[in-house]
């Protein structure tokens, strides 16, 4: 039985809903196979690329358009559920994301595929958006934090198991099962949804911002597709140079209009809050790297070592299970509460920057890469969760789809970046690195086609690991730098509030002490003379001001003692 649609969820709630666990699981598996589409594909870009003749380019926007649409709605899916009602866009978002799946699954050619992920990554809007901030509205602040680290757990889970996911379903059916698999999960969901999760919503939600939305899909799309196409037409081109400065244009554009929109996608106020503000630099870099690095990995796995979808997905297990330990073992939660929130962000962004570098150098012996997953999904267990709960903290409760909306941009952005940032240095490394037979080759298949004899494909491979380990080592830069700066934001951060919290103290004891010597000076007064208290008397003084004169023993306030010397005098 759903809540009514007026419930409140501006406020924090005392008490939970009674079915807060349930309906967290029902989100939990709706917001697993969202998540899961992020990764699924990078164990299939052999396939893809053999199924429907498609270039690299191509597999780079397939994994793409889901993200970027997704990424440049989210804020928008997000003012919207405040203002509409959470569980109607939960529900909206499951049948598109369905429909679209089902179109995917369906699609001949590269650019249908592209087509049907850009309508997924609509549902996964107002699915990613929803689902945090129902989480936010139906735990009290007892449970909530726990809560969200499950959720965390979860979006993390999805990543990682993605591969192995897309790997066992590429060895037992056809590409399209990939999709097809979301189909029953939708279904399953839009039953649970409609009978469990009760519906919620801000009465005072702002008006939507279609014009914010837009500037933030065209600039996000032009600027990644001016890094995809940097490697194959050169980072000087025009190709590449005008979409780079259109999307820097529209972003800055984005950036003024959203300071002065009545009704902003995103309050750019909020980045005046250091906490904020680390939160959204720590989680932007995470997502980069983990991305980017599971996109990389995939390719190496299969491409150089020679090993099938299946077992690509398999030699990546070790970090889904770490992460599995990590959230649900409550090790995150125990950090924090011991660490404190920055240095806990600094060690999972530590651990997942040295398992990249232990993967880049050491990865391709069992062992070696083992031991660099593990380290990668403890980072990841650790930083994550950590930095949702910092940054839906830092924003009103009102605002919990536009926080939620905020923190999926920040994923998917991250990714979407991750894999077109860290694919194209990959690219030029790769090329630059081709031997003179293979020059001109776009992609590995290519180049492997215009070699004649063992010499020189085992060449072109060299010149792709090669490429896949400097990759790696950006990405590892690029999080330990995150790591960093998110560190110095939120002890900035927590030192300012300890401060104000300790002024606020100390001004509140100021005032009470000059009160009190206020209130003494004032008992201290000398007594009037007695004739007062008979004037006052005498003036016509009814029962209700018998109490203003002040006698001998009154002391002149509004208390017992001024209506005692009042009576007194008459």
């Amino acid at each position: 039985m759903t809540a009514p649609a007026t419930a409140r969820d501006d406020t924090s709630s005392t008490r939970g809903h009674p079915r807060r666990w349930i309906i967290l699981a029902v989100i939990c598996l709706t917001q697993f196979a969202v998540i899961v589409d992020n990764t699924i594909l990078n164990v299939a870009i052999p396939t893809l690329g053999t199924e429907l003749d498609a270039s690299t380019a191509d597999i780079q926007w397939v994994i793409n358009a889901y993200a970027l649409v997704q990424a440049g709605l989210l804020l928008l899916a997000g003012n919207t559920a405040d203002r509409v009602g959470r569980k109607k866009m939960l529900l909206t978002g499951l049948a598109i994301f369905g429909a679209a799946s089902l179109c995917a699954a369906m699609s001949q050619s590269a650019g249908q595929l592209i087509a049907a992920r850009a309508a997924m990554g609509v549902g996964g809007a107002l699915l990613v958006t929803t689902t945090l901030a129902v989480v936010v509205q139906i735990f009290d602040d007892r449970e909530r934090v726990r809560a969200i680290g499950i959720w965390s757990s979860v979006l993390s889970l999805g990543f990682a198991l993605g591969p192995l996911v897309g790997g066992f379903l590429l060895d037992h059916y056809w590409w399209g099962s990939l999709f097809l698999i979301n189909v029953p999960v939708v279904a399953i969901g839009l039953w649970a949804v409609a009978r469990l999760v009760p519906e919620s919503r801000n009465p005072a939600g702002e008006a939507p911002d279609p014009l914010g939305a837009v500037l933030s899909v065209v600039g996000m799309t032009t600027i990644v597709y001016a890094i995809i196409a940097g490697p194959e037409h050169g980072w000087s081109s025009p190709q590449v140079l005008v979409p780079a400065l259109v999307g820097a244009v529209v972003m800055a554009a984005f950036a003024l209009w959203e300071l002065r929109a009545p009704s902003p996608m995103l309050d750019m106020h909020f980045f005046r809050n250091q906490r904020f503000v680390g939160a959204v630099a720590g989680g932007l870099l995470v997502a980069f790297g983990m991305a980017g690095s599971l996109y990389l990995l995939t390719q190496h796995l299969q491409f150089v070592l020679g090993h099938s979808p299946l077992e690509a997905g398999l030699r990546m297990a070790p970090m889904a299970l770490t992460v599995i330990v990590v959230n649900f073992g409550g090790g995150g939660a125990k950090a924090v509460q011991r660490l404190g929130t920055p240095l806990t962000v600094l060690l999972g962004m530590g651990l997942l920057s040295g398992g990249l570098v232990a993967v880049s150098v050491l990865g391709d012996s069992a062992p070696t890469l083992t031991a660099g997953l593990v380290l990668m999904g403890a980072g990841v267990g650790f930083a994550m969760p950590t930095m949702a709960n910092a940054l839906m903290s830092s924003i009103p409760p009102a605002k919990a789809g536009v926080g939620a909306g905020v923190n999926g941009t920040l994923a998917e952005f991250g990714h979407g970046l991750g894999v077109a940032v860290l694919g194209a240095v990959l690219s030029s490394r790769f090329v630059a690195l081709l031997p003179a037979g293979a020059a001109g080759a776009g992609s590995l298949t290519a180049a492997l086609d215009t070699t004649r004899t063992e010499a020189e494909a085992a060449a072109v491979l060299d010149a792709f690991d090669s490429g896949v380990g400097t990759s790696q080592l950006v990405g590892a830069a690029a999080v330990l730098a995150g790591g960093v700066v998110a560190w110095a934001l939120l002890r900035r951060a927590e030192a300012t509030a300890a401060a104000e919290a300790d002024a606020a103290v100390a001004g509140a004891e100021t005032e009470a002490e000059t009160g009190g010597t206020a209130d003494a000076t004032r008992g201290a007064a000398p007594a009037e003379p007695d004739g007062a208290g008979r004037e006052d008397a005498a003036d016509g003084a009814g029962p209700d001001d018998a109490g203003d004169g002040a006698g001998p023993r009154g002391t002149g306030t509004d208390g017992p003692g001024a209506g005692v010397g009042g009576k007194g005098g008459a």
